[in-house]
């Protein structure tokens, strides 16, 4: 799969269903970057979450610019940039407003710890 390792900017409503529908399908944990080409601190956590993309290819990191998926960003009631969400099987586990690095990390690292726990359980029952 091309996607792995990268992230996936959402440049239209279809690209956006397509990559949450595989996302959610997938049962991987999905990190989604609302984003703003004018937004200052956007642009220091671009490098950043190329980076948790490259280091966490069992994670999905999608980006949507909130002037291009307007409707995207009233539907997750986005009000801040940069704002991350992170979502499980297509429902919200967690949300992050801010530019906060450090907390980024800690909360991919546990619910992405959550789904390789739940995924080694449940092969171990199959």
């Amino acid at each position: 799969m091309a996607e792995e390792g990268q992230v996936i900017g959402c440049h239209t409503v279809d690209a956006w269903k397509e990559h949450f529908k595989k996302g959610s399908e997938s049962k991987k944990l999905v990190v989604v970057d609302f984003t703003a080409s004018w937004c200052g601190p956007c642009r220091i956590m671009a490098p950043i979450l190329t980076e948790l993309a490259r280091r966490m290819p069992n994670v999905l990191f999608l980006k949507v610019d909130v002037d291009e998926l307007r409707t995207v960003s009233e539907e997750y009631s986005i009000e801040a940039m940069p704002t991350f969400l992170l979502l499980k099987e297509g429902q919200l586990v967690d949300r992050l407003v801010g530019a906060k690095k450090d907390d980024l990390q800690m909360l991919i690292a546990k619910h992405a710890t959550d789904a390789a726990a739940a995924h080694a359980t449940d092969a171990a029952a199959a």
